[in-house]
Protein backbone atom coordinates (compact mmCIF):
# COMPACT_ATOMS: atom_id res chain seq x y z
CA UNK A 1 0.00 0.00 0.00
CA UNK A 2 1.27 3.24 -1.02
CA UNK A 3 2.01 5.35 1.97
CA UNK A 4 -0.42 8.90 2.12
CA UNK A 5 1.84 12.21 1.69
CA UNK A 6 1.06 15.99 1.53
CA UNK A 7 4.00 18.20 0.48
CA UNK A 8 3.15 21.38 2.76
CA UNK A 9 5.13 23.99 1.06
CA UNK A 10 5.80 23.75 -3.14
CA UNK A 11 6.36 26.92 -5.28
CA UNK A 12 3.85 25.42 -7.87
CA UNK A 13 3.11 28.27 -9.98
CA UNK A 14 7.01 28.37 -10.84
CA UNK A 15 8.62 26.26 -13.63
CA UNK A 16 9.15 23.38 -13.90
CA UNK A 17 5.43 22.89 -13.53
CA UNK A 18 4.36 25.67 -15.33
CA UNK A 19 2.89 24.57 -18.51
CA UNK A 20 2.88 20.92 -17.65
CA UNK A 21 0.77 21.06 -14.49
CA UNK A 22 -1.19 17.68 -15.14
CA UNK A 23 1.51 15.81 -15.68
CA UNK A 24 3.26 16.94 -12.74
CA UNK A 25 0.45 16.54 -10.49
CA UNK A 26 0.09 12.54 -11.71
CA UNK A 27 3.72 12.00 -11.16
CA UNK A 28 3.42 13.14 -7.72
CA UNK A 29 0.23 11.39 -7.04
CA UNK A 30 1.65 8.40 -8.01
CA UNK A 31 3.83 8.66 -5.30
CA UNK A 32 1.35 8.86 -2.74
CA UNK A 33 1.20 13.17 -2.70
CA UNK A 34 -2.31 13.72 -1.95
CA UNK A 35 -2.38 17.87 -1.28
CA UNK A 36 0.39 20.28 -1.93
CA UNK A 37 0.14 23.75 -0.69
CA UNK A 38 1.34 26.39 -3.47
CA UNK A 39 2.37 29.53 -1.11
CA UNK A 40 2.73 32.74 -3.06
CA UNK A 41 5.43 35.06 -2.58
CA UNK A 42 4.44 38.80 -3.81
CA UNK A 43 0.64 40.25 -4.77
CA UNK A 44 1.28 39.50 -8.53
CA UNK A 45 1.72 35.95 -8.12
CA UNK A 46 -2.24 35.35 -5.94
CA UNK A 47 -4.51 35.02 -9.15
CA UNK A 48 -2.49 32.80 -10.49
CA UNK A 49 -1.81 30.55 -7.17
CA UNK A 50 -5.48 31.04 -6.42
CA UNK A 51 -6.19 29.78 -9.93
CA UNK A 52 -4.25 26.72 -9.72
CA UNK A 53 -5.72 25.78 -6.62
CA UNK A 54 -9.53 26.40 -8.68
CA UNK A 55 -8.40 23.71 -11.14
CA UNK A 56 -6.81 21.13 -9.24
CA UNK A 57 -8.12 19.09 -6.75
CA UNK A 58 -4.70 18.21 -5.10
CA UNK A 59 -3.76 22.12 -5.52
CA UNK A 60 -4.55 24.22 -2.34
CA UNK A 61 -3.32 27.87 -2.16
CA UNK A 62 -1.22 30.43 0.15
CA UNK A 63 -1.17 34.15 -0.12
CA UNK A 64 1.49 36.32 1.12
CA UNK A 65 4.50 38.54 0.46
CA UNK A 66 7.82 36.87 1.20
CA UNK A 67 10.88 39.02 2.73
CA UNK A 68 13.18 37.85 -0.15
CA UNK A 69 11.19 40.18 -2.76
CA UNK A 70 10.83 42.92 -0.13
CA UNK A 71 11.31 45.97 -2.54
CA UNK A 72 8.27 44.72 -4.43
CA UNK A 73 6.05 45.16 -1.55
CA UNK A 74 3.78 48.01 -0.85
CA UNK A 75 0.57 49.42 0.77
CA UNK A 76 -1.29 48.31 -2.40
CA UNK A 77 0.01 44.47 -2.50
CA UNK A 78 -1.23 44.73 1.25
CA UNK A 79 -4.53 46.07 -0.01
CA UNK A 80 -4.68 43.46 -2.63
CA UNK A 81 -3.69 40.96 -0.53
CA UNK A 82 -6.96 41.36 2.64
CA UNK A 83 -8.99 42.13 -0.77
CA UNK A 84 -8.50 38.38 -1.67
CA UNK A 85 -8.71 37.30 2.03
CA UNK A 86 -12.46 39.21 2.09
CA UNK A 87 -12.95 36.85 -1.03
CA UNK A 88 -13.02 33.70 1.11
CA UNK A 89 -11.79 31.22 -1.57
CA UNK A 90 -12.75 27.99 -0.78
CA UNK A 91 -9.37 26.41 -1.26
CA UNK A 92 -7.27 29.54 0.44
CA UNK A 93 -5.63 27.48 3.71
CA UNK A 94 -3.02 30.19 4.87
CA UNK A 95 -1.22 33.54 4.70
CA UNK A 96 1.93 32.83 3.59
CA UNK A 97 4.68 32.44 2.66
CA UNK A 98 6.01 35.45 4.61
CA UNK A 99 8.58 36.45 7.30
CA UNK A 100 12.16 37.56 7.90
CA UNK A 101 15.51 36.94 6.04
CA UNK A 102 19.01 38.42 6.98
CA UNK A 103 20.98 36.32 4.41
CA UNK A 104 20.18 39.01 1.98
CA UNK A 105 22.64 41.98 1.01
CA UNK A 106 20.34 45.04 2.01
CA UNK A 107 17.72 43.12 3.38
CA UNK A 108 15.63 46.44 3.99
CA UNK A 109 15.27 44.39 7.69
CA UNK A 110 13.09 47.45 8.95
CA UNK A 111 10.43 47.09 6.31
CA UNK A 112 10.56 43.38 6.63
CA UNK A 113 9.39 43.79 10.04
CA UNK A 114 6.38 46.10 9.11
CA UNK A 115 5.22 44.36 6.78
CA UNK A 116 5.28 40.82 8.66
CA UNK A 117 3.65 42.40 11.23
CA UNK A 118 0.74 44.24 8.86
CA UNK A 119 0.30 40.24 7.27
CA UNK A 120 0.08 38.60 11.21
CA UNK A 121 -2.53 41.00 11.49
CA UNK A 122 -4.68 40.22 8.96
CA UNK A 123 -4.05 36.13 9.85
CA UNK A 124 -5.44 36.93 13.33
CA UNK A 125 -8.03 39.04 11.66
CA UNK A 126 -9.26 36.43 9.09
CA UNK A 127 -8.54 33.00 11.03
CA UNK A 128 -6.35 32.19 9.10
CA UNK A 129 -2.54 30.20 9.70
CA UNK A 130 0.96 30.93 8.62
CA UNK A 131 3.37 29.56 6.47
CA UNK A 132 6.74 31.21 7.60
CA UNK A 133 10.32 31.81 5.94
CA UNK A 134 13.02 32.51 8.20
CA UNK A 135 16.68 32.84 7.84
CA UNK A 136 19.10 34.01 10.57
CA UNK A 137 16.09 35.42 11.86
CA UNK A 138 14.49 32.65 14.52
CA UNK A 139 14.79 34.70 17.67
CA UNK A 140 13.40 37.67 16.09
CA UNK A 141 10.68 35.93 14.50
CA UNK A 142 9.67 34.27 17.65
CA UNK A 143 9.24 37.35 19.48
CA UNK A 144 7.14 38.81 16.23
CA UNK A 145 4.80 35.89 16.75
CA UNK A 146 4.59 35.98 20.77
CA UNK A 147 3.40 39.65 20.19
CA UNK A 148 0.79 38.58 18.03
CA UNK A 149 -0.48 35.66 19.62
CA UNK A 150 -2.17 33.75 16.41
CA UNK A 151 -5.39 31.32 17.38
CA UNK A 152 -4.48 29.20 14.02
CA UNK A 153 -0.72 29.55 14.84
CA UNK A 154 1.52 27.97 11.14
CA UNK A 155 4.40 26.59 10.31
CA UNK A 156 8.36 27.69 10.47
CA UNK A 157 9.08 26.07 6.72
CA UNK A 158 12.12 24.46 6.24
CA UNK A 159 13.54 24.92 9.51
CA UNK A 160 17.64 24.97 10.17
CA UNK A 161 17.74 26.16 13.14
CA UNK A 162 18.86 25.00 16.82
CA UNK A 163 17.09 22.34 19.21
CA UNK A 164 16.37 25.30 21.61
CA UNK A 165 14.36 27.55 18.79
CA UNK A 166 12.54 24.99 17.86
CA UNK A 167 11.07 24.30 21.12
CA UNK A 168 10.67 27.82 21.12
CA UNK A 169 8.26 28.00 18.00
CA UNK A 170 6.60 24.83 19.78
CA UNK A 171 5.67 26.43 23.18
CA UNK A 172 4.27 29.27 20.91
CA UNK A 173 1.92 26.50 18.70
CA UNK A 174 4.07 26.60 15.39
CA UNK A 175 5.07 23.46 13.64
CA UNK A 176 8.58 23.01 12.58
CA UNK A 177 8.44 22.28 8.73
CA UNK A 178 10.37 18.93 7.55
CA UNK A 179 12.12 19.62 4.21
CA UNK A 180 15.27 17.83 1.81
CA UNK A 181 17.87 19.46 4.23
CA UNK A 182 18.19 15.99 6.91
CA UNK A 183 18.91 14.11 3.47
CA UNK A 184 22.48 15.95 3.59
CA UNK A 185 24.38 13.57 6.23
CA UNK A 186 26.53 16.69 6.53
CA UNK A 187 23.53 18.50 8.36
CA UNK A 188 23.94 16.58 11.74
CA UNK A 189 22.61 19.50 13.42
CA UNK A 190 19.08 19.62 11.33
CA UNK A 191 19.23 15.98 11.27
CA UNK A 192 19.50 15.62 15.07
CA UNK A 193 16.93 18.42 15.62
CA UNK A 194 14.63 16.53 13.31
CA UNK A 195 14.79 12.82 15.31
CA UNK A 196 14.45 15.06 18.79
CA UNK A 197 11.43 16.76 17.81
CA UNK A 198 7.84 15.52 18.84
CA UNK A 199 5.86 14.42 15.99
CA UNK A 200 3.18 16.27 16.81
CA UNK A 201 4.86 18.96 16.00
CA UNK A 202 6.31 18.28 12.25
CA UNK A 203 4.76 18.90 9.20
CA UNK A 204 6.20 17.39 5.58
CA UNK A 205 7.59 19.69 2.51
CA UNK A 206 9.98 19.76 -0.48
CA UNK A 207 9.68 23.73 -0.85
CA UNK A 208 10.01 22.91 -4.68
CA UNK A 209 11.71 23.64 -7.23
CA UNK A 210 13.98 24.84 -4.49
CA UNK A 211 15.76 22.73 -2.10
CA UNK A 212 17.13 19.85 -3.76
CA UNK A 213 17.49 16.42 -2.15
CA UNK A 214 20.88 14.81 -2.01
CA UNK A 215 21.33 13.21 -4.96
CA UNK A 216 19.39 16.02 -7.07
CA UNK A 217 21.69 18.58 -6.85
CA UNK A 218 21.44 21.49 -9.94
CA UNK A 219 17.93 19.89 -10.11
CA UNK A 220 14.36 21.61 -9.71
CA UNK A 221 13.38 19.96 -6.78
CA UNK A 222 10.06 18.32 -7.27
CA UNK A 223 7.21 17.62 -4.77
CA UNK A 224 6.99 13.83 -5.17
CA UNK A 225 10.10 13.67 -3.55
CA UNK A 226 8.37 14.38 -0.38
CA UNK A 227 8.69 10.50 -0.34
CA UNK A 228 12.10 11.04 -0.10
CA UNK A 229 12.25 13.33 2.53
CA UNK A 230 9.85 11.00 4.85
CA UNK A 231 12.11 8.02 3.78
CA UNK A 232 15.17 10.30 5.31
CA UNK A 233 12.87 11.02 8.33
CA UNK A 234 12.12 7.37 9.19
CA UNK A 235 15.83 6.44 9.29
CA UNK A 236 15.88 9.13 11.81
CA UNK A 237 13.24 8.48 14.14
CA UNK A 238 12.42 5.89 16.36
CA UNK A 239 8.88 5.33 15.73
CA UNK A 240 7.23 3.16 13.23
CA UNK A 241 7.23 4.18 9.44
CA UNK A 242 3.29 4.09 9.34
CA UNK A 243 3.24 6.14 12.88
CA UNK A 244 5.20 9.09 11.34
CA UNK A 245 3.33 9.14 8.51
CA UNK A 246 -0.19 9.20 10.18
CA UNK A 247 1.32 11.88 12.44
CA UNK A 248 2.43 14.35 9.31
CA UNK A 249 -1.02 13.73 7.69
CA UNK A 250 -3.09 14.50 10.95
CA UNK A 251 -0.48 17.32 11.95
CA UNK A 252 -1.41 18.83 8.42
CA UNK A 253 -5.60 18.04 8.61
CA UNK A 254 -5.36 20.02 12.08
CA UNK A 255 -3.84 23.09 11.04
CA UNK A 256 -4.98 23.67 7.26
CA UNK A 257 -8.28 22.82 8.12
CA UNK A 258 -8.72 22.03 4.41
Amino acid sequence: MTTRFYDTHCHFDFPPFTGSEAESLETAKRAGVEKIVVPAIEAGRFATVLALAAQHSALYAAVGLHPIVIHKHNDASLALLEHHLQQQPDKLVAIGEIGLDLYMDDPLFERQETILDAQLKLAKRYDLPVILHSRRTHDKLAIHLKRHALPRTGVVHGFAGSLQQAQRFMELGYYIGVGGTITYPRASKTRDVMARLPLSSLLLETDAPDMPLSGFQGQPNRPERVADVFQTLCELRPEPSSDIATALIYNADKLFLW
